[in-house]
């Protein structure tokens, strides 16, 4: 298996795992968005909440030039170590959610 459909599989099943913690409520439900053409990978929350639209990204990454980019993390999952875990290197994930001049400051890669 070569490194992009690596980082594809480790990306979709942490997603599944994450997916499941997430807690059922009526009206409300977790969905996984996979864009497998784009890399693009995603837990959403949708649905209402009493009269409140809930529509939400809850972890996002992409898979860009190689490397696996947390773009969204709402949750308290210490989400990107999970995937050094899985056996992805460090430097092959980026903290999008953090500004370029942080990121050198981060244990993962800059981009």
């Amino acid at each position: 298996m070569d490194k992009l459909e690596y980082y594809r599989n480790c990306v979709q099943t942490l997603l599944e795992n994450e997916s499941k913690c997430f807690p059922e409520k009526e009206n409300v439900e977790t969905a996984l968005c996979f864009d497998t053409k784009r890399d693009h990978y995603q837990i959403m929350r949708i649905g209402w909440k009493d009269l409140i639209r809930v529509y939400h990204t809850a972890i996002h990454f992409n898979i860009k030039e190689g490397k696996i980019w947390l773009q969204q993390n709402t949750t308290d999952i210490e989400i990107a170590e999970e995937l050094v875990e899985m056996g992805i290197p460090r430097e092959d994930i980026v903290l999008g959610i953090h500004p370029p001049y942080k990121r050198p400051y981060t244990k993962y890669g800059i981009g």
